[in-house]
């Protein structure tokens, strides 16, 4: 993979006020007001968890950005700390979907490998079978499995540079050398500042940033609500998790997937992978440790860890066939509240019965400004097209990494670098240790099977002859053989013996 270059491209922050269930996306809260007289159940929400993609390459930076609100739409709001000039498009809940199919963590139950069933054809002896360990891990503390640890660590006005209306939301790009004046904008345009949110804010406007903010056009439900994606120029990730601190709980969960020509990691936060030594599996409820290894590994770096769960080399095509296949509407035009890709422009309808048809039509809830109509295939279409930009296809590497991000961990962002290990990272695991044994079948000496017993129990409790059953041949039953024979062997050879002393 070729360095990026580690300039600031991108950031992202998200917002709402929510109702009784969750508001989840990139970022920090900057609450619009509530409209008047709100329901006695509505209140204030804390972002969860969220996912997140960012697709890299040195030509631009996008992130796409899962966002679910419950509430009042006027009470959302969107706001983004940006590097130069943002070009803002619609995705859909399809793509993150897809994503998570193809790189979702898979741990393997070992083989149940009971003894072979006797063959009593040939005389007595005890049936054989390659022997087993079966490993509990050690009570107490994090396993001992093998991971790594990388603890390499002007005027007062307002200027408005863009103003764009994206499919239902609202966006505008403002740029400021005032914090004052940029507190004051957002509260006059419905975006409310809370007092401990300003010191974030000021201190990017030091750091040289600029902000996109976004909201739902007037008279749009929140089951209008769309993930979005937002592109700048040149290469370069950065997570702003100070702006994410402002409007979450104890704990952000947050899955991100990084899009590139190779693999990336944190490059100021300490990372961390889980390898198949430190994995169990436990054959009474039949599931692995995964979770529990994770979250002691999390708990070990104090809520500031990333997990980098796999780096997959993927052809384009892959990800593009799972989407398009995925897309559950026939003549791409899905329903409204769909997690599939939606229509923009015209009320959802092409203005004249043609959906190339340029000629202005009102996008839904747009007054009168609007953009061209779009269906839904060709959103879609724009969508992917942007996935892959500037990128040496038709390989591509997906880089998935997860934390649960303890509050304290937010008062730095996240900056993303090239990893200095290019190798691929599997998504499968397959449990060194087992706990429990499983339950073979047990025979009597006329090879009947007369029961179950724990695997060990099976081996002992089954007599009549060993098995001489073709085999795949593999290193493993060439062993067994000739371990049979061996004990054949050894049984004549000791018959012999006493028979040859009767005789005296």
């Amino acid at each position: 993979m070729r360095r990026l270059g580690a300039t600031l491209g991108l950031m992202a922050v998200v917002c709402g006020v929510s109702v009784p269930r969750d508001v989840s996306a990139c970022g920090g809260c900057f609450t619009a007001p509530l409209p008047p007289n709100p329901p006695p159940d509505e209140v204030d929400s804390v972002i969860t968890d969220e996912r997140m993609i960012f697709s890299v390459s040195e030509m631009q930076t996008t992130l796409y950005d899962e966002i679910n609100f419950s509430g009042s739409p006027s009470s959302f709001a969107w706001v983004l700390p940006i590097k130069g000039s943002a070009t803002v498009g619609l995705s859909a809940d399809l793509l993150f979907a897809s994503l998570d199919q193809l790189t979702a963590t898979q741990v393997v139950a070992p083989p149940l490998d009971c003894p072979a069933a006797p063959s009593c054809g040939g005389g007595g002896g005890a049936g054989c079978s390659s022997s087993v360990t079966i490993t509990t891990p050690t009570a107490g503390g994090a396993p001992d499995d093998g991971y790594t640890i990388d603890t390499s660590t002007g005027p007062s006005t307002v200027s408005v540079t863009a103003q764009v209306q994206v499919g239902p939301y609202e966006t505008v790009q403002l740029k400021s050398t005032d914090p004052k004046a940029l507190d004051n904008w957002l509260a006059a345009h419905g975006y409310k500042v809370a007092a401990s949110e300003a010191p974030v804010i000021a201190a990017y406007i030091a750091e040289g940033f600029d902000f996109l903010a976004m909201k739902l056009v007037p008279g749009q439900g929140v089951n209008a609500m769309r993930p979005v994606r937002v592109t700048t120029q040149g290469a370069g990730v950065t997570l702003p998790l100070r702006m994410v601190g402002v409007g979450t709980g104890a704990t952000t969960g947050i899955t991100l997937w990084v899009i590139g020509d190779g693999r990336w990691e944190p490059s100021n936060f300490p990372t961390f992978t889980i390898t198949d030594k430190g994995l169990a599996w436990d054959w009474a409820t039949e599931s692995s440790n995964y979770e529990t290894v994770r979250l002691q590994h999390e708990a070990t770096l104090k809520g500031a860890g990333w997990e980098i769960e796999s780096s997959l080399e993927m052809n384009e095509a892959v990800i593009t066939t799972t989407v398009t296949t995925s897309n559950a509407s026939p003549d791409g035009d899905a329903a409204p509240g769909s997690s599939d890709y939606l229509p923009v422009g015209g009320a959802g309808e092409p203005p004249s019965g043609d959906a190339g048809d340029d000629s202005g039509a009102d996008d839904a809830g747009s007054g009168g400004g609007g953009e061209p109509y779009e269906s839904a295939d060709q959103v879609e279409q724009d969508d992917l097209t942007t996935l892959f930009a500037g990128m040496n296809g038709p390989n591509i590497r997906v880089t998935r990494m997860r934390s649960d991000l303890a509050h304290s961990a937010l008062s730095a962002d996240l900056v993303l670098q090239a990893a200095a290990d290019q190798s691929e990272l599997t998504n499968l695991h397959y449990p060194a240790q087992q706990i429990g044994e499983p339950l073979c079948p047990t025979y009597d000496s006329n090879c009947n099977q007369t029961g179950e017993a724990p695997r060990s129990a099976a081996i002992s409790a089954s007599s009549g002859g060993c098995s001489t059953t073709a085999q795949s041949s593999t290193l493993g039953t060439q062993v067994i053989a000739v371990g049979c024979m061996a004990f054949l062997g050894l049984g004549t050879f000791r018959s012999r013996r006493r028979g040859r002393r009767a005789g005296r």
